[in-house]
């Protein structure tokens, strides 16, 4: 009579032929971290450095857009929010953050 315990019981015999999969494994493993690390950590983190760059190099005059969609000339600064100027006298203050892309920069010399 067999019981399923016995039929699910690995072969015996041999026994120390495990020793070189644990090797190939770990190999393996660093391998696969290697591309996930060349293929999707490290341009994150380009991408994330260039964005704070961006960030703290915005002035006055400066056209940008907000993740919204939002386009506005930044009419004041300070370190959390930016000023935008969306209309004639039309202006929104926004969390430094949400500003996306600059689409062109400005003179120093706008009033």
């Amino acid at each position: 009579m067999i019981h399923s315990a016995f039929a699910m019981a690995p072969p015996g015999g041999g026994g120390g032929a495990s020793g070189g999969g644990d090797i190939s494994f770990i190999i393996m493993m660093a391998v696969l971290f290697g591309i996930f690390y060349f293929l999707m950590i490290r341009p994150q983190q380009k991408k994330q450095k260039e964005m704070k760059n961006m960030i703290a190099n915005l002035a006055h005059g400066d056209l940008v857009m907000t993740t919204g969609g939002i386009q506005g000339k930044i009419t004041g600064l300070t370190d959390t929010v930016v000023t935008l100027e969306v209309a004639d006298k039309v202006r929104i203050k926004v969390n430094r953050n949400f500003i996306s892309a600059v689409l062109q920069k400005g003179t120093t010399t706008d009033a």
